[in-house]
């Protein structure tokens, strides 16, 4: 489950139990379409329950359920993952078109962007082909309206052949009418596609062939068997038998007569079709087009003018998190709320009533769970990521992010990605886990690999990269260092990978959604939300990874790995007693990183020692949760050649770095 969806689960969860109810017997009604249209704001009405809407696309990677009374009836309502075609490119889109394959909705509705209808209508048209139970719902209408566009609803419902319902979900206008929409549901044939002689001949004579059921129309099986897609094929070979093969030879017969693949000409006959439409109901005033929110949304995407505007969210990003949340914060519960009143009293009481020290160190002084664990998660962590998931919670919510994956879409095709990976990389910031499963939803297998690595090696957590900005806030020559040899690293790696890793190169396209400002509802729930999920799902491993230490220094492991990771601490430049926190980094890496802070503030690590430890513990391993997701998504072969590159080159590095610095002579 990814950072911004567990917020959606976890808000279910607390206010209407568990959302993958029991709705067995209920008519099902499901909601399709291109991601970050407002899918999940309509489910939202419809079931009467929240989930979290995230302003970019890549929001609903999972299937949510629940349950709508509309009028004197309850259905099932079912929001799906986006999609753009039933002829799917990502897991996302294969799930969607699956809940169309297999749960026989008694109702679908595609949720469209009004403003980009043009685009929006070739799912509509396939779902007519598919002969499916739908009718479009033309959601931001406002916004279409701010751009100058008038769209006749009434007389694209005439041209298309199924119902129109124009909405604007954020606030509600056409709700009522969708709603009724539902309950009085009648499927109509929606207008078809005439393709050229060649193509129909081939639909036809595939249509007469197929054998056996299926839940959309032989006339859309035919079409996707044209246009090759695997899971069609495997599913009509299995039904087939032997027959499948007469069926190959027609599609390998009609694919020669073209010099274009065929999934191009039939989309190419889609739009002249579309077109067709778009002319006689929809009306542009391209003067009204450019507003203040509009120029900005360009110049956000602009390659020279994003450039500034990005610098200037990261600053405001580090004065909000590096130096409110990571100094202002953290000094305020560290020193004194820890410092001068809960670990002197705790201890107090601790050694009071059980008198064998062996278990007074498991609660308090040095490794004890309160003394340590606590201490760590709440005074230095806690502040850390609370601050980044307002921070990111407000990026998501205007519309900044798919802004940044149009303007970076450049730079990472260098490196073997393409602007959609920004989602998992920035995502990265908040949580490197929930960033490893959202890598799920890139197009490709070698962009799913490259992504995996570069957010185990180069993306530091927010934790993590919080408590760095804390250790070197009174160093900004230091702070640049960091940020350019990470960056550095990123890059290269990148490079490097999109080299060596076979496979596709990647595409790009994204919807862009309207740039608003971030309502605080919003902001807050989800904040809210991601820091209950911190509280229950992170604490616990700080608590055990303090009762692990313990246990290793009662039994002596912890001295001898402690021993073993000071001869590489020692060549890179450290002090031996920063192994004990490269130690902590193998539990969390934001853990070890509070480690680091400790010694600083001992007085043990100051300088150029303390920007190398910064560099190296930044790139070190994957903590034990990250590790654990990249097993389950990549597999162990993947996640063991991982680990096995990250620790040497993490150390590599901090050598290099130790060894340039001190070459240079700079001083820190």
């Amino acid at each position: 489950m990814s950072l911004l969806n567990f917020g959606k689960k976890q808000e279910s969860c607390r206010c209407h139990g568990n959302t993958d109810e029991t709705t067995d017997g209920l008519q099902k009604v499901v909601l399709v379409g291109s991601p970050n249209v407002g899918k999940s704001v309509v489910f939202g009405y419809l079931t009467g329950r929240y989930v979290t809407v995230s302003n970019y696309p890549g929001t609903t990677v999972d299937v949510t359920r629940g349950k709508g009374r509309l009028g004197d009836k309850e259905f099932e309502i079912i929001d799906t993952p986006g999609m753009y075609s039933l002829l799917p490119i990502t897991e996302e889109e294969r799930v969607a078109r699956s809940i169309l394959l297999d749960e026989n909705p008694a109702v679908v509705i595609q949720v469209a962007d009004a403003k980009n209808i043009e685009r929006m209508l070739h799912l509509t048209f396939q779902l007519m082909e598919a002969e499916a139970p739908v009718f479009l719902d033309l959601n931001l209408m406002d916004e279409a309206g701010r751009l100058g566009m008038k769209i006749d609803t009434g007389l694209l419902e005439k041209e298309i052949g199924i119902p129109v319902v124009a909405t604007v979900a954020t606030d509600g206008s056409g709700m009522d009418i969708l709603k009724e929409n539902i309950t009085g549901f009648k499927n109509r044939t929606g207008r078809g596609v005439k393709y050229d002689k060649t193509v129909e001949s081939a639909v036809q004579r595939l249509r007469e062939m197929l054998r056996g059921e299926y839940r959309i129309s032989k006339r859309a099986i035919a079409l996707l068997l044209l246009q090759d897609d695997p899971d069609i094929k495997s599913m009509v070979r299995e039904r087939m038998k032997d027959n499948y093969a007469s069926l190959e030879e027609i599609v390998e017969e009609t694919k020669k007569k073209y010099s274009q693949p065929l999934n191009y000409i039939i989309t190419i006959a889609r739009q002249r079709e579309i077109m067709e439409i778009i002319k006689k109901v929809t009306v542009s005033s391209p003067a009204e087009t450019l507003d203040f929110r509009e120029r900005l949304s360009r110049l956000m995407m602009h390659p020279v003018a994003g450039i500034p505007i990005l610098l200037l969210i990261i600053y405001g990003f580090y004065e909000f998190v590096g130096v409110l949340g990571a100094q202002v914060s953290v000094d305020f519960l560290e020193e004194t709320v820890f410092g001068e009143y809960i670990n002197p009293f705790v201890t107090g009481i601790v050694t009071s009533v059980i008198p064998w020290k062996v278990w007074q160190n498991l609660f308090v002084h040095e490794y004890g769970i309160i003394t340590l664990g606590l201490r760590y998660a709440i005074a230095i962590i806690l502040p850390v990521v609370s601050t980044f998931f307002i921070a990111f919670s407000i990026m998501e919510d205007s519309g900044y992010l798919p802004r940044l994956a149009m303007f970076i879409d450049r730079l990472f095709k260098k490196i073997g990605l393409n602007g959609r990976a920004v989602i998992p990389v920035v995502l990265g910031f908040g949580c490197d886990t929930m960033a490893t499963m959202v890598t799920r939803t890139l197009e490709t297998k070698r962009e799913r690999i490259i992504a995996t690595v570069l957010l185990s090696l180069a993306v530091p957590c927010s934790a993590q990269l919080g408590v760095i900005l804390a250790l070197l806030s009174g160093s900004i020559m230091g702070l640049w260092i960091f940020a350019g040899v990470m960056a550095t690293v990123f890059l290269f790696t990148g490079f490097l990978a999109a080299r060596i890793i076979p496979g596709e190169k990647p595409l790009f396209f994204m919807e862009v959604p309207p740039l608003r400002w971030p309502k605080l509802s919003n902001v807050f729930t989800k904040t809210y939300t991601r820091v209950e999920w911190y509280f229950k799902e992170v604490l616990p491993l700080f608590i055990l990874a303090s009762i692990l230490i313990w246990a290793g220094k009662l039994t002596g492991v912890f001295d001898l790995l402690t021993n073993a990771l000071s001869y590489p601490v020692a060549l890179i430049g450290l002090p031996k007693e920063a192994a004990t926190s490269f130690l902590y980094g193998f539990f969390r890496r934001d853990f070890g990183a509070a480690g680091l802070y400790d010694l600083k503030t001992a007085g043990l690590l100051d300088g150029i020692p303390l920007v190398v430890s910064v560099v190296t513990i930044a790139l070190f391993m994957p903590c034990i949760a990250q590790f654990s997701m990249t097993i389950k998504e990549r597999g162990w072969k993947m996640a063991l050649s991982m680990a096995a590159f990250i620790f040497p080159f993490a150390f590599l590095t901090g050598y290099l770095v130790n060894l340039v610095l001190n070459g240079l002579g700079v001083v820190l």
